[in-house]
C-alpha cells in the first residue's frame, strides 16, 4: 500500500514537471551573422552550444529562449534586411549581433523604432556608443579600452614614431582618433597614415606597403577586419616586411581572431605582437573548448582540425546568450508581444514595423544590473558595455602565440600578472621578426670623420677586424644621455663617408642627411646655429661654443725700459707723491722749532722737506726727531712705506717674468683693415660668419683641419703663405692653447652661438626628451668631471682669461687697494698737527695789553707767525746748545740762528752715529722737566732767535 502511495505521488510529480516544461514561454531571439565567415560560423555554434547549455543548468526556468538566424553576407543592406525580417515577421523581442560595427550601426535605427534590444559581441566600434543608442549593447570591450596598453607597450620599447596601419571602414577610421590623442599625450608622433579600403586587390596593398618600405619609420600599427589582416600579412612578407629591423603590432580585433588562424597564416606573421583581452583559463572553459572543437571541426576541411578552441568573440557570444536568458526569466514577460502599428505583406515596409513590449523592460531593469562569472571572465555591464579589465601581450612564435606580459589599468605593464610587484614594469624578451632578439628600429646615428681635434669624436676602423669604433667626449655624452632616458633607445653609428672612408662632405651636409632620411639622428660637436635649425631640430645644448679669434703672441721688449713705471698705476704714484709731500711738510711744521736739522735759509728748508718727503720711500729716515709727535707720524708713514714697497716689488717682478709676451694682433677690425689672411676650420660654420658677419673677403680665408697646420699657418704670418689670425669655435681654440701654451692666445670678442647639440629630424618626439636627459646629465657634476677629465686636461679653463689680455696694465695696482693706508697716515699727520699747533697756540697767543685795539686780530697772527719761525727754547736740545754757545762762543748767542746753527743738507746726511745718540738720550731725559715746568717760565725762555 506505501509502495503504491510512493509510485503516485512520482508520477504526479513527473506529470507537473512535464506540464511546466509545455508551459514554458517562449521567447523569440533573432542571431544575425556572417556565415560565410570563420567568425560567423565559430559564434553560431557558440550561441547554440551557450543555448543547449543554459537550459540544462537552469531547467525549472519559466522562460526559454529560441534563435531565428540569419546570414547577412558581410554586407550592411544584408544585415538591414536580415534584422527587418526579424523584427517585422518573426517578431524577435531581441537580435544578437550583426557581427560588424558598420553593420550593427544602420540595424540600430531600425531596432529603436521597434524598441528591439540590439546585442553585439563583435561590433567594437568606439562610435557606437551605448550612450547615445539606448537599445544598443555591447557585450564586448570597446576598441578604444585597447589604446592606453598600446600606448605604454609603445613607450615601454621607446619607439617615438609608429605608422598607423587601418581599413577604411567606419571600424577603421572610428579608432584612428583615439589612437591620434594618445600618440599625442605620449609624444608618439605619427609620420604617415596608411589607409587601405577593404576591397584593395593584392596590386594595391603591395603598392602601399612598397610606399611604407621607402619610409624611415620601422614600426606598424594594424588595426583591421581578419579577412583584410590575411592579406595585408601576407604580402607584407613577399615584400620583406617581415624581416629585421621591422615591428608590427595588431589590436583586439586581429589578435582575438588569432586561435582560429590557419597556420599558413601564422607563418607570415612571424614576431607579430598582439594586445587582447585577458580570458583566465577555468575548469568550465576547458570543458567547453573541448566539446566546441569536437562540435565545430565534425565534417570540416582538414586545416580545421587545427584551431585548438573558440576565439575570443566566440566566447562573447556564448556569455551574451546566457545574459540574455537570465534578463528574459528575471523580467517575467511570458506574455510579452508585438504592438502592430498596421498590416502589410511587403518585408520592406519600416512602417509596418511594430513595437517590442519587452524590449524596454530588458533595458531598464534586467540587462544592466547582470552580473555572473562566464566563460570570459566576470561578466558586468558599465554604461551599455562590458567593462574593460586586464590586457594580455603576446608574440606570434612559429605556429602559436607566447604571453609576454600583461596590462591592467591599475599597474601597468607586467611580466605577471599576480606577481606585479615583482615584474612590474617588465616583459619577457620577444622574438622579432627575422627571428631575432634584437629590438627593431634601430636609429640610424650619422657621425663625422674628423682630421684634427678628435677629443670631441673619433671614427677609426680596426685594422684586423674591420670592425667601427666610435669615441670621444660627444659620444661619451650622448651614452650618458641614453643612460637616463626612460626607456632604451637603440641604436648604430654610421660614417659619414664615400667609399674610400673619406668624409663625405662638411657639417651642414652631414645634418641635411636627416632630411634626406639617411640618418635618424646626428651625433657630433655639431654647433646650434639657425640657419641649420630649418631642416633638423636640435636638443639643448650640452657643451658651451662660441666662435673666438687666436693670435700669435709677439715680445715685447721694446716697452720694457718703462716697465718699471707700470706695477703701479698713474694715481697711485701721483698719490704717493702727494702723500709723501704731506706727510714732509707735516714732519717740517712738527720739528721746525725744535730741531735744528729743520731750520736754515729757505732754499734749504724746502729741500729739507722734499728730501725727507721722498728719502723715506727708499731709505726710510735715518736722523734724529725731537717732537714725539713727528716719530708717531715717521711710525704710521714707514708702515705704508714698508707696504707699498713690497707690493711694488712683487708686481714688477711678476712683470718682468711672466707677462713679456704680447698678441701681435688684438682687433679683427686691423686685420681685415690691412687686408691679411685668416683661417678657419675647414668643415664648419666659421667660414659663413667670417664672410656674413664680420665681413671678410672670402678671398682672405683660408681652410685648415688639424692643430698643427694653425700652429704652421700663424707661425708663418700672413706675408709668408700663413694667417694673421685663426677663427673657430671655443672648444677647439681652448685644446689649442693648451697644447701650445703661450706661443697663442685667444683675443678679441667672443661671436656667441647656442653650444654643442644633437640633431634629429624636424618635430621629432625624442628631441624632448634627449634634452631633458641633457639636463640631468649636465647637472650632475660629478658624471660631466669625469667625462671631461678623460678626454681634456681638467674641467677648468683651459684657454687663457681674457681680462689679461691688456698685460701690465691690467695688473698695475691703483689707489683703492692701498686706501685705507693713506686715510691713516692722512688721519695721523692731521691729529699731530692739531695737537702741537693747540699747544702752540695756547703759549705764544699775544696777551691783550701788548696788542693794539685796531687790527688786534692782524697783529696778532703776524705775531705768532714771528713766534712760529723761532726756535724754541724750551725744549732742551736748544736750551743745551744755547747755554754751549754761550759760555763757549759768545759771539754765536748773537748771530743769527740761519747761520749759526742751522746745519747742510750734506752735514745732516752724515751726522755721527754718537752725536745722535748722545743727543737723543739727553732729549728723553730733559724733556720731563721741560714739559712740567709752568706756561710763564716757559713762556719767558722763548727769546728771539
Amino acid at each position: 500500500m506505501a509502495g503504491q502511495k510512493l509510485c503516485s505521488i512520482l508520477f504526479l510529480l513527473l506529470s507537473l514537471w512535464g506540464h511546466a516544461q509545455y508551459m514554458a514561454a517562449v521567447i523569440r531571439v533573432g542571431v544575425v551573422l556572417d556565415l560565410n565567415s570563420t567568425v560567423g560560423e565559430m559564434a553560431e555554434s557558440c550561441i547554440f552550444m551557450a543555448l543547449s547549455d543554459f537550459y540544462a543548468a537552469n531547467a525549472n526556468y519559466r522562460t526559454r529562449l529560441t534563435l531565428s538566424t540569419r546570414n547577412s553576407g558581410g554586407d550592411v543592406l544584408g544585415a538591414a534586411w536580415s534584422a527587418l525580417d526579424l523584427m517585422k515577421n518573426e517578431e524577435v523581442h531581441a537580435i544578437i549581433g550583426p557581427q560588424g560595427s558598420a553593420q550593427a550601426k544602420f540595424v540600430i535605427d531600425m531596432a529603436e523604432k521597434a524598441q528591439v534590444p540590439i546585442l553585439s559581441f563583435s561590433a567594437t566600434s568606439p562610435s557606437l556608443s551605448p550612450k547615445q543608442n539606448p537599445f544598443f549593447i555591447r557585450t564586448a570591450q570597446d576598441d578604444s579600452a585597447q589604446v592606453k596598453a598600446i600606448i605604454t607597450l609603445i613607450k615601454f620599447y621607446g619607439w617615438q614614431e609608429v605608422i598607423p596601419i587601418y581599413e577604411d571602414t567606419d571600424y577603421g577610421n572610428d579608432l584612428v582618433p583615439y589612437l591620434t590623442d594618445a600618440f599625442q599625450e605620449a609624444d608618439v608622433r605619427v609620420p604617415y597614415r596608411s589607409v587601405i579600403p577593404p576591397s584593395s586587390k593584392e596590386n594595391d596593398i603591395l603598392e602601399e606597403l612598397n610606399k611604407l618600405k621607402a619610409m624611415q619609420t620601422r614600426i606598424f600599427l594594424v588595426h583591421m577586419t581578419a579577412s583584410l589582416g590575411k592579406k595585408l600579412f601576407v604580402l607584407a612578407k613577399n615584400a620583406e616586411m617581415m624581416s629585421e629591423g621591422y615591428a608590427w603590432i595588431i589590436t583586439q580585433e586581429l589578435s582575438g581572431l588569432f586561435d582560429p588562424i590557419v597556420s599558413t597564416f601564422m607563418d607570415s606573421m612571424q614576431g607579430v605582437l598582439g594586445i587582447r583581452p585577458y580570458i583566465r583559463m577555468s575548469k568550465d572553459l576547458q570543458d567547453f573548448q573541448g566539446r566546441w572543437r569536437k562540435n565545430f571541426t565534425s565534417g570540416k576541411p582538414d586545416h580545421i582540425y587545427e584551431i585548438p578552441g573558440p576565439s575570443l568573440f566566440g566566447l562573447w557570444a556564448y556569455d551574451t546568450v546566457w545574459a540574455l536568458a537570465m534578463a528574459v526569466e528575471k523580467a517575467s514577460l511570458e506574455n510579452s508581444t508585438y504592438l502592430k502599428q498596421n498590416a502589410t505583406k511587403s518585408n520592406v515596409d519600416l512602417a509596418a514595423l511594430g513595437i517590442s513590449e519587452m524590449g524596454q523592460k530588458l533595458l531598464r531593469t534586467n540587462l544592466s544590473s547582470t552580473r555572473f562569472q562566464g566563460l570570459s571572465g566576470d561578466f558586468h555591464l558599465v554604461k551599455g558595455q562590458l567593462e574593460a579589465s586586464a590586457f594580455e601581450i603576446f608574440n606570434v612564435i612559429g605556429n602559436s602565440e607566447r604571453i609576454i606580459g600583461y596590462w591592467t589599468p591599475q599597474n601597468g605593464l607586467s611580466r605577471e600578472l599576480f606577481n606585479v610587484s615583482i615584474s612590474k614594469d617588465k616583459l619577457k624578451q620577444p622574438v622579432w621578426p627575422g627571428d631575432t632578439a634584437d629590438q627593431p628600429k634601430k636609429l640610424r646615428i650619422g657621425v663625422p670623420l674628423r682630421d684634427g681635434f678628435n677629443q670631441f669624436i673619433r671614427v677609426e676602423w680596426c685594422a684586423q677586424t674591420n670592425e667601427l669604433k666610435v669615441s670621444g667626449f660627444s659620444i661619451d655624452m650622448f651614452h650618458a644621455v641614453l643612460d637616463v632616458l626612460p626607456f632604451p633607445l637603440t641604436h648604430e653609428f654610421v660614417p659619414y663617408v664615400n667609399e674610400n672612408r673619406q668624409s663625405a662632405g662638411n657639417y651642414d651636409e652631414l645634418l641635411y642627411q636627416i632630411m634626406l632620411k639617411k640618418f635618424d639622428a646626428v651625433v657630433a660637436d655639431t654647433t646650434i646655429v639657425a640657419n641649420r635649425s630649418t631642416y633638423v631640430d636640435f636638443t639643448l645644448p650640452y657643451s658651451e661654443s662660441g666662435v673666438s679669434m687666436v693670435v700669435l703672441m709677439k715680445d715685447n721688449e721694446k716697452e720694457n725700459i718703462w716697465i718699471f713705471l707700470k706695477p703701479l698705476s698713474w694715481d697711485l704714484w701721483l698719490t704717493i707723491g702727494a702723500v709723501s709731500i704731506f706727510t714732509g711738510l707735516t714732519i717740517w711744521a712738527l720739528e721746525h722749532r725744535v730741531n735744528t736739522r729743520f731750520r736754515g735759509p729757505r732754499e734749504q728748508q724746502i729741500g729739507m722737506i722734499f728730501w725727507f718727503s721722498f728719502s723715506t720711500l727708499i731709505l726710510g729716515y735715518r736722523g734724529s726727531l725731537v717732537n714725539k709727535w713727528s716719530r708717531f707720524v715717521v711710525i704710521i708713514w714707514v708702515f705704508v712705506v714698508t707696504i707699498l714697497t713690497q707690493s711694488y716689488t712683487a708686481s714688477l717682478a711678476s712683470m718682468l717674468t711672466i707677462r713679456r709676451l704680447k698678441p701681435k694682433f688684438e682687433d679683427v677690425t686691423e686685420i681685415r683693415r690691412n687686408g691679411l689672411y685668416v683661417g678657419y676650420y675647414k668643415d664648419s660654420f666659421v667660414r659663413g660668419l667670417l664672410v656674413k658677419q664680420l665681413h671678410f673677403e672670402e678671398s682672405k680665408l683660408k681652410p685648415y683641419k688639424t692643430p698643427e697646420e694653425y700652429d704652421e699657418a700663424l707661425s708663418n704670418g700672413s706675408d709668408n703663405g700663413g694667417v694673421a689670425a685663426i677663427f673657430d669655435e671655443i672648444p677647439y681654440v681652448k685644446l689649442f692653447v693648451a697644447k701650445y701654451g703661450p706661443k697663442y692666445a685667444a683675443v678679441g670678442p667672443i661671436y656667441q652661438t647656442e653650444g654643442l647639440g644633437f640633431a634629429f629630424p624636424l618635430r621629432s618626439p625624442l628631441v624632448a626628451h634627449v634634452s631633458r636627459a641633457i639636463l640631468k646629465v649636465t647637472e650632475d657634476k660629478d658624471k660631466m668631471t669625469v667625462i671631461w677629465q678623460k678626454y681634456f686636461a681638467s674641467k677648468k679653463t683651459i684657454c687663457q682669461d681674457r681680462s689679461a689680455e691688456h698685460y701690465s696694465d691690467s695688473l698695475s695696482l691703483g689707489v683703492y687697494s692701498f686706501g685705507g693706508l693713506f686715510i691713516i697716515t692722512i688721519v695721523a699727520s692731521m691729529f699731530s698737527l692739531l695737537i702741537c699747533m693747540g699747544r702752540f697756540l695756547h703759549l705764544q697767543w699775544p696777551a691783550p695789553n701788548t696788542i693794539p685795539s685796531q687790527g688786534s686780530l692782524w697783529l696778532r697772527l703776524v705775531e705768532l707767525a714771528k713766534h712760529f719761525g723761532q726756535r724754541d727754547l724750551s725744549f732742551h736740545p736748544f736750551r743745551r746748545n744755547n747755554n754751549e754757545s754761550t759760555l763757549n762762543h759768545p759771539e754765536i748767542a748773537s748771530s743769527d740762528d740761519s747761520l749759526a746753527t742751522s746745519p747742510s743738507i750734506y752735514d745732516i746726511q752724515n751726522h755721527s752715529r754718537t752725536f745722535n745718540e748722545r743727543e737723543d738720550n739727553a732729549a728723553v731725559h730733559e724733556d720731563d722737566q721741560i714739559f712740567s715746568s709752568g706756561r710763564h717760565s716757559d713762556a719767558s725762555a722763548n727769546v728771539p732767535a
